[in-house]
């Protein structure tokens, strides 16, 4: 029996008794969990989620790790390198002033200008890396239709 083989069964089985626990958790009820009569029941599923959750990113890890030694480490790290490099570019460039933070705070929200700061630094990774993903597409593209002709 090959490894495939395998993975689908393990993850047959897993879809299978996901599903009987969703089932338990929707035939609770929301009034039972409102009220907390079902802590039991909801907790139990939680520290399984939580269990599987670590699973997973264990099983992810080793396949990167894997996939790292197996590779060209100079071009992995290099690549790493150049994402820090834009975080870091973000952070310096957020100010963290940029929300009114007061009327989240009358609200009782935990916010100081620190988080927003994060915030902002997240923010502005998202673009610089989504403006670098588009730029890059359209570079492959434009170098792939001038090669065609």
């Amino acid at each position: 029996m090959n490894s495939q083989k395998i993975i689908t069964i393990i993850l047959g089985i897993v879809g299978v008794i996901s599903a009987l626990f969703l089932f338990m958790i929707i035939n609770t009820g929301d009034d039972a969990i409102k009220a907390g009569e079902s802590n039991g029941v909801v907790t139990t599923f939680m520290y399984i989620a939580y269990m599987v959750l670590l699973i997973v990113i264990g099983i992810v890890l080793l396949f990167v790790f894997k996939g790292l030694l197996s590779g060209n480490i100079k071009k992995t790290l290099m690549t790493v390198g150049a994402f820090l490099a834009v975080v870091i570019i973000s952070y310096i460039i957020s100010s963290g002033t940029d929300l009114d933070l007061q009327p989240f705070i009358d609200k009782g929200v935990n916010l100081t200008e620190a988080t927003s700061k994060l915030v902002g630094a997240g923010l502005y990774t998202f673009y610089f890396l989504a403006i670098i993903a588009i730029g890059s597409m359209l570079y492959g593209g434009s170098k792939k239709l001038s090669n065609n002709k």
